[in-house]
């Protein structure tokens, strides 16, 4: 038998509790922290302190959580 399944309907913002609507803005006030964090960053450091180019890492810091968290960890010299 050939049986079609239905999606369940998308929630909208309304139909969300109001801890998962303060979870998902506090998850994205720290994702755009993290971002500014980073561009602010890379606009100050001096190339030379930079692991790679520094036009690579701001493209990468608007990758979701993992640019901003990957230039913080490996695409800074100490």
């Amino acid at each position: 038998m050939n049986e079609t399944t239905q999606a369940p309907p998308k929630k909208r913002w309304k139909d969300l509790s109001p801890r998962t609507r303060g979870a998902i803005m506090v998850a994205g006030v720290i994702q755009n922290s993290l971002l500014v964090a980073t561009l602010v960053d890379l606009r100050r450091r001096p190339a030379r302190k930079i692991r790679g180019d520094k036009r690579l890492w701001t493209v990468a810091a608007f990758v979701s959580w993992i640019g901003p968290l990957s230039y913080f960890t490996y695409g800074r010299k100490r």
